[in-house]
């Protein structure tokens, strides 16, 4: 309920990686008592798929992974996990089709994210989604995801969250 994940590539690599972290979140929470800490999964998510570039038994999933999660002693995180077993931290990122695009926004925006309120960060990401794919949206057209707060629950905004953030885009853009 601390660690959210996007995954994107392949369906049925996403479902096989999504399964395999839930895994491994059970089974540190079960050996140590506490949540997996974000980075920790994405370390040991990258570990799996690195060993999965060293022999042919196993082809390397096709999905590049996205954990964002509150890290008790270090807050929040957004983490990137690749196919070939590298994860990187940053401040934003995105992943899929029109990558470029959509870090080229964030990079312009990089210095000032980490004193984004929630609102603002909401926002800035369905505009970055907007600039990259030149379209508008309406609230059911969109998924918005976010972990909120030091305690970092994760959850998904309703559709009429999601159409308030659309409404103050639109009344900043007039």
């Amino acid at each position: 309920s601390k660690i959210g994940c996007l995954a994107t590539g392949m369906i049925a690599d996403c479902h096989s990686a999504i399964q395999r972290a839930r895994y491994e979140a059970a089974d540190f929470e079960f050996k140590y008592g506490y949540s997996i800490p974000p980075a920790v999964l994405a370390k040991r998510m990258a570990d799996i798929a690195q060993v999965n570039t060293q022999s042919a038994s196993m082809r390397p999933l096709a999905v590049v992974m996205m954990i964002v999660g509150v890290d008790e002693e270090k807050g929040p995180q957004v983490l990137k996990v690749d196919p070939a077993g590298h994860f990187l931290p940053f401040k934003g990122t995105a992943s899929g089709a029109k990558e470029q695009e959509a870090t080229n926004f964030l990079e312009k925006r990089v210095e000032s994210i980490p004193e984004y309120s929630f609102d603002e960060t909401v926002r800035t990401a369905i505009v970055c989604l907007g600039s990259v794919l030149g379209s508008d949206f309406r609230g059911s057209e969109i998924e918005v995801a976010a972990v909120q707060g030091v305690q970092g629950k994760f959850r998904s905004l309703a559709e009429e969250e999601i159409e308030g953030h659309l409404n103050a885009i639109a009344d900043e853009n007039d």
